[in-house]
């Protein structure tokens, strides 16, 4: 349909398949690559390039067969061999020529392309000169795949730092279960709490948190981690005991994270996320604020609880900082607390923005304020 819609000069398909290679022979196996083409062609699509995914470089029989079986040229066939880094993968495709085929192939007249800067970023990701060690406390540790853009931005944020980031994923009920077990997060260089939602797993991320807040451990928190957090504070510094979410507990004595307030009168099922990018003032003179350099930032977000309004004096007069708010100040949009060597919230996800080269502030700012206090550097001010 796109091809139809946009015309054949304006359509490039890439087809990506597998190549395995046999153990014992060590030879390269095209049948799996050729199936998948033919099924293309089946609906209609023709490739025109071929990228075979493989733990080697294919070598030129391999390449040659499948240019063959493939019906493209051989010019057209590349490999996505094992490396590394996924960041090294523009890089090798580009050394051999693919760059080159696509710009031909769409008639782009690129005639200087510069990786220098790309190749730096790469080199500090695979070339550290810094490691630390981060525990992500959530409820789907067994799944790693449900923090993969967090996981890319705190590594984002490590190569800017020139530090490598090494990732304990730490299921949260196992706090639950025992508690004496937190003890163990002495080991790591800094504690990340992730989205969620759900009740499930809350109070072990809760305990997390507190073991940052109580041991001054580097604390970053992102949308659930500032509810959370939040929650930490009220009970354990506000002596608001029972403080919740109404998420987790409708009927909590303190709400300090509720539905958001614009939605309070309608039906459950009514009840709209705030989703998408959204204005937030940042207050001068905070972590976030050296973060960003700016007074004003556009973050995107997705959330239906946020911190409840009536609790923000008391939260205040106990220390935690509100130093995020959104444009129409009724939405907290991050949090910190001063006397920390680093510990910031947010409501926002910064992780959806971030890349190689162009860390989000906050996730960059965790990874320094970890790799410093490593190192026994003063606290960071991030100006």
């Amino acid at each position: 349909q796109m091809r139809m819609e946009e015309g054949y000069e304006n359509t490039l398909y890439i087809h990506v398949a597998l190549v395995p290679i046999l153990d014992v022979t060590q030879e390269m196996k095209t049948k799996p690559l050729q199936h998948s083409v033919n099924e293309l062609r089946r609906i209609g699509i023709q490739p025109d390039i071929i990228v075979a995914r493989s733990t080697n470089m294919i070598d030129t029989e391999t390449l040659q067969k499948i240019a063959l079986f493939g019906t493209i040229p051989e010019n057209a066939v590349f490999c996505a061999y094992n490396v590394e880094s996924v960041y090294q993968v523009p890089l090798i495709l580009d050394k051999q020529g693919m760059g080159d085929f696509v710009c031909q192939r769409l008639g782009f007249n690129c005639p200087n392309r510069d990786y220098r800067e790309w190749q730096s970023f790469v080199d500090a990701t695979i070339n550290p000169l810094y490691e630390v060690k981060i525990a992500l406390v959530g409820k789907y540790s067994g799944l790693t795949d449900c923090y993969v853009s967090m996981s890319e931005s705190l590594k984002h944020g490590g190569a800017a730092c020139r530090t490598k980031v090494n990732i304990t994923y730490i299921e949260a009920e196992k706090f639950e279960k025992n508690p004496a077990s937190v003890n163990e997060l002495a080991n790591f260089d800094g504690i990340f709490i992730p989205y969620g939602f759900g009740s499930r797993g809350t109070e072990g991320k809760i305990t997390a948190i507190k073991y940052a807040r109580e041991n001054n451990k580097p604390f970053l928190g992102i949308c659930y981690g500032l509810q959370l957090a939040t929650i930490e504070f009220a009970r354990n510094v506000c002596n608001l005991k029972d403080a919740n979410s109404t998420e987790i507990n409708p009927k909590t004595p303190y709400p300090v994270v509720d539905i958001i307030p614009q939605q309070k009168d309608k039906e459950h099922k009514d009840v709209k996320t705030c989703i998408g990018t959204h204005k937030i003032q940042l207050q001068s003179n905070t972590i976030i604020y050296n973060l960003y350099q700016q007074e004003e930032i556009m973050e995107r977000h997705r959330h239906r609880f946020e911190i409840n309004p009536d609790y923000i004096e008391i939260l205040s007069k106990n220390g935690l900082v509100f130093s995020g708010k959104s444009a129409s100040s009724t939405r907290i949009e991050a949090i910190e607390l001063p006397d920390k060597y680093f510990y910031l919230a947010t409501q926002f996800h910064g992780e959806f923005k971030s890349r190689l080269g162009n860390p989000s502030p906050a996730f960059k700012g965790f990874i320094q304020a970890c790799k410093d206090k490593k190192i026994d550097k003063p606290k960071p001010t991030f100006t």
